[in-house]
C-alpha cells in the first residue's frame, strides 16, 4: 500500500472542499415562507406543473435529476442513482424505474403498491435506502421544491386549500389539476386559526427527512398479536383529549403514525406480508384510492408511494392462501435477486469490504473477491439444458466472457430456461463474512486467494443452517472454483511476470495467426519472412493455437471467419487489432505462449535450492507480480508456490 506525502494530503483535501463547496451550491435550499396569497402570486406561477405533483411524479422526476447530464448519465439514464451501490441487479432497477415512470404518466400502475420480492441480503434494502436519501437530497433543490400548509402533520399541499368550485377556474389559469384534499387538521386550522379566510393560511417550503418524520417513512413489522394499526394511522391522544374535551377534535388526534410521516413522499413497508391482514388492507386501499378512513374523521387524503419488501418464504406462505389473491392483485411484484456476474458480485464485496475502517489497510490479492463471487454464483445457477454447457460455462456466459460454440445473446436464453435463479444460493452476507473472518484471523495484513478457500470451507462446515447434502454441493462448487477459474488466473499471472516481453511477443503471435488466417480463408500462398519464399498457410500452427480454446476442426471455419470480421472491424475504424480485441483469441494466444514456456517457468520455480541466477529469476518475477499485478510480497509468493506445484503436478 503506497504512503501518500503531505503535499498529496494537501491536494486531496483541497480537492474535498471544492467538491463540497459545488455540492453546497447546488444544493443550497432557498427557504420561503408565506401566506397562500402570497404562495399564489409569488411561488406558484414559477413552475404550477412541479408545484403540483404527485408523489410518484416527484419521485421519477427526483431519478431524472439523479440521472441528468454532469451526473453520469442523461435523462433517460434514471436508474444513475442506484449505480454506486447495487451491481448485478440491473433488469430488476430497470422494471423498479419502469414502474414509477408509468406511475407518473398518471396510469393505473401508480395505484398498485410496490413489492420487492428476494432472498436476503439481496439488495431490496439498500434500493430503499437509495431512494430515501435520493428524495433527501433532491427536496433540497430548485428543481425539488415542496411547499406545505405550515404546521400541517400531513405536511399537504397548499393546492389543497383550492376550494372544488374554483378548481376549474384554476386548471384554466395554470395548466394543472388540484386533485387532493384537505385534511381534518388543515380544515380545523382554517376555520379556527384563519376565520376562513384561505389566503391567510401560512405556507412554507419543506425538505424531506425520514429523521425529521417530514416525507419519508418507515415501518418495521413486530410482534402480530401485539402490533397495532395505530402505529399506521395514529389514535386518540387522551392528554389532549382533557384539555380540549372533543375526542373528535383533530387536535386530539395524535398524527404520528407512519402513513403521515409519509404524507407527499415514500413510505417504506420492511417484510410487508409479516404484518396483520388489516394492515394490508389499510395500505392497499390508500395506494388505491389515496384515501385513509379512521374513526371519528371523514376520509382522510393521503399521496404517498408505498415501497414494500418481502422475502421468498413469506411470499410463498402468502400465496397459499387464497383470501390473499386480491391484494396481490393490486401489487406490482419485482423480483429481486442476487446477482448473477461475478464480477458485479465481487463490487458488491469491495465495497463492503472498504467500508469497514479496519479492513482498508488489508491487501487483497488480485483475485480474492473474484474468486469468492465465482463460488457464490456457482451455488445459484442451475445446469444448463443445453448439450454440451455445464455450469462453469454458464457462469462465464453471465460474465459476458466468450465461450466456444456460444452466441453473444446465448445468456438472454438462459435466463429465461431458468427465470427463478439467483433466488436461492450463497448470500453476498455469508460470503463477506467469510471474507471477515480470514482478515481478522490472519497474521498478515494481507488476504490471499488460498487463505479465502479456507476461511469459506470452514463458513460452510460450521454453518448449522446448510444440511450435509447442500455442505456437499457447496464443498463441490469451491473445487470448482479453484480448478476451473483460479488455476488458470493466477497461472496466466505468473507467466506474463516471468517473461516481461509478454505482451509484445502475444501481439507479434496474433499478427502471425491473422496473416495465416487469412490467407487460408483466401485460399492463397504466404511469403515466409526468413526465406522470401512462398508457401501454404500453415495450418498446424492455426490448429495448435485454436486447440487451446477447444476449437473444434467443424468450427474452425466459423472461428477463423469471426476473427478476421473482428480484425476487418477494428482496420475501417482506424484501430489496430490487438489482443484485447478479441478475448477468445487473447486467451489462446496467452495458452499458446504458456505452453510453449512451461518447461522454463517448472525449472525456475521448483528448484529446492535455486542457483543465483534461478533466484534472481525469481525475485524478479515476484516483483512484476507485486508492481504490475497486484500482488503484495505475501501473495506473490504463494502464487509462485501454487504454481509451481499445478506444474509438478501435469
Amino acid at each position: 500500500m503506497m504512503v501518500s506525502s503531505p503535499r498529496d494530503a494537501d491536494l486531496r483535501s483541497s480537492e474535498f472542499v471544492d467538491s463540497l463547496s459545488e455540492y453546497s451550491k447546488l444544493h443550497r435550499a432557498k427557504r420561503w415562507q408565506g401566506t397562500f396569497g402570497e404562495f399564489l402570486t409569488e411561488i406558484l406561477p414559477t413552475a404550477p406543473a412541479a408545484l403540483a405533483r404527485t408523489s410518484h411524479e416527484y419521485i421519477w422526476n427526483m431519478l431524472q435529476w439523479h440521472g441528468r447530464p454532469g451526473s453520469g448519465g442523461d435523462l433517460s439514464k434514471a436508474s444513475e442513482l442506484f449505480k454506486r451501490e447495487l451491481f448485478g441487479v440491473d433488469e430488476p432497477l430497470s422494471r423498479v424505474v419502469d414502474y414509477f415512470k408509468a406511475a407518473a404518466a398518471g396510469s393505473d400502475v401508480g395505484r398498485r403498491l410496490l413489492l420487492l420480492l428476494g432472498p436476503p441480503s439481496g439488495g431490496k434494502s439498500t434500493l430503499a435506502i437509495l431512494l430515501k436519501r435520493g428524495l433527501e437530497e433532491y427536496s433540497r433543490t430548485d428543481e425539488g421544491a415542496l411547499y406545505a400548509i405550515t404546521g400541517s402533520p400531513l405536511r399537504e399541499s397548499p393546492l389543497n386549500l383550492v376550494p372544488a368550485s374554483l378548481r376549474p377556474a384554476f386548471r384554466e389559469t395554470y395548466s394543472v389539476d388540484v386533485t387532493g384534499e384537505l385534511s381534518p387538521w388543515a380544515r380545523d386550522f382554517l376555520e379556527r386559526e384563519c376565520e376562513g379566510d384561505y389566503l391567510r393560511v401560512p405556507v412554507e417550503r419543506v425538505f424531506l427527512s425520514e429523521a425529521a418524520r417530514c416525507g419519508i417513512g418507515t415501518y418495521a413489522p413486530h410482534d402480530p398479536s401485539t402490533a397495532d394499526i395505530a402505529d399506521l394511522v395514529g389514535s386518540v391522544d387522551l392528554s389532549k383529549v382533557a384539555q380540549i374535551g372533543d375526542e373528535g377534535d383533530p387536535r386530539a388526534w395524535s398524527w404520528s403514525g407512519a402513513v403521515y410521516s409519509a404524507s407527499r413522499g415514500l413510505l417504506e413497508m420492511i417484510e410487508i406480508l409479516k404484518v396483520k391482514r388489516e394492515f394490508l388492507y389499510l395500505l392497499l386501499t390508500m395506494t388505491q384510492e389515496k384515501n385513509v378512513k379512521v374513526a371519528r374523521f371523514p376520509l382522510i387524503y393521503l399521496d404517498e408511494t408505498i415501497l414494500a419488501h418481502t422475502n421468498l418464504a413469506e411470499f410463498h406462505k402468502f400465496l397459499q392462501e387464497k383470501e390473499n389473491e386480491a391484494l396481490l392483485d393490486r401489487m406490482v411484484i419485482i423480483k429481486f435477486p442476487y446477482a448473477l456476474s461475478y464480477q458485479d458480485e465481487a463490487r458488491i464485496y469491495q465495497k463492503l469490504v472498504y467500508g469497514a475502517p479496519a479492513f482498508r489497510h488489508i491487501h487483497l490479492d488480485p483475485h480474492v473477491l473474484n474468486l469468492a463471487a465465482v463460488f457464490a454464483i456457482l451455488t445459484r445457477l442451475s445446469k444448463p439444458e443445453r448439450e454440451g454447457l455445464d455450469v462453469p460455462k454458464k457462469l462465464r456466459i453471465y460474465a459476458g466472457e466468450a465461450v466456444e460454440g456460444v452466441s453473444e445473446n446465448e445468456a438472454t436464453r438462459l435466463r429465461a430456461e431458468a427465470p427463478d435463479e439467483g433466488l436461492t444460493g450463497a448470500s453476498p452476507r455469508f460470503v463477506i463474512n467469510a471474507i471477515s473472518a480470514a482478515i481478522t484471523r490472519g497474521d498478515t495484513h494481507s488476504l490471499t486467494s488460498m487463505e479465502l478457500l479456507l476461511a469459506i470451507k470452514d463458513s460452510i462446515e460450521s454453518d448449522a443452517r446448510i444440511d450435509a447434502k447442500q455442505k456437499k454441493q457447496w464443498f463441490d462448487h469451491l473445487v470448482t472454483a479453484r480448478k476451473e477459474f483460479y488455476n488458470r488466473w493466477v497461472k496466466e499471472d505468473v507467466h506474463r511476470a516471468l517473461f516481461a516481453s509478454f505482451e509484445d511477443e502475444a501481439q507479434q503471435l496474433l499478427e502471425k495467426y491473422l496473416d495465416e488466417v487469412e490467407a487460408s480463408l483466401d485460399q492463397r500462398q504466404v511469403s515466409d519472412p526468413m526465406t522470401g519464399e512462398n508457401r501454404a498457410p500453415d495450418e498446424r500452427f492455426l490448429r495448435s493455437v485454436e486447440e487451446k480454446i477447444k476449437v473444434s476442426e467443424s468450427g474452425k471455419q466459423s472461428f477463423r471467419q469471426e476473427v478476421v470480421r473482428k480484425a476487418m472491424v477494428a482496420f475501417k475504424a482506424g484501430e489496430k487489432f490487438r489482443l484485447s480485441s478479441h478475448a477468445r483469441m487473447r486467451e489462446a494466444i496467452e495458452q499458446y505462449l504458456f505452453e510453449e514456456r512451461r518447461d522454463v517457468l517448472r525449472l525456475v520455480t521448483s528448484a529446492a535450492r535455486p542457483d543465483e541466477e534461478a533466484r534472481h529469476k525469481i525475485s524478479v518475477v515476484q516483483e512484476r507480480l507485486v508492481k504490475e499485478y497486484g500482488y503484495d510480497e505475501h501473495s506473490a509468493k504463494e502464487a509462485l508456490n501454487y504454481v509451481t506445484t499445478l506444474l509438478s503436478q501435469e
